[in-house]
């Protein structure tokens, strides 16, 4: 999925829409990394080489837990 829609935030800190399913969503793949949902939060665990971690953190609507074994997507 895009990271953001038209420069607004779509992963969220709380689901501002309404539910059709709880608990389903483990992982989350957009164009600039793949994070995992857990219960302590969301943890980044891939960025894309063209984005900063800097960049991720600003495009993201919530806190982002760093996996200590962050690493590159694999682009093609």
């Amino acid at each position: 999925m895009q990271h953001t829609q038209k420069g607004a935030h779509k992963i969220l800190k709380e689901c501002t829409l309404p539910y059709t399913a709880l608990n389903v969503v483990d992982l989350i793949v957009t164009e600039m990394g793949v994070m995992e949902v857990t219960e302590d939060g969301i943890v980044l665990k891939e960025l894309h080489p063209d984005f900063s971690l800097d960049d991720i953190k600003a495009a993201t609507g919530c806190e982002l837990i760093i996996s200590k074994d962050l690493k590159p997507m694999e682009v093609e």
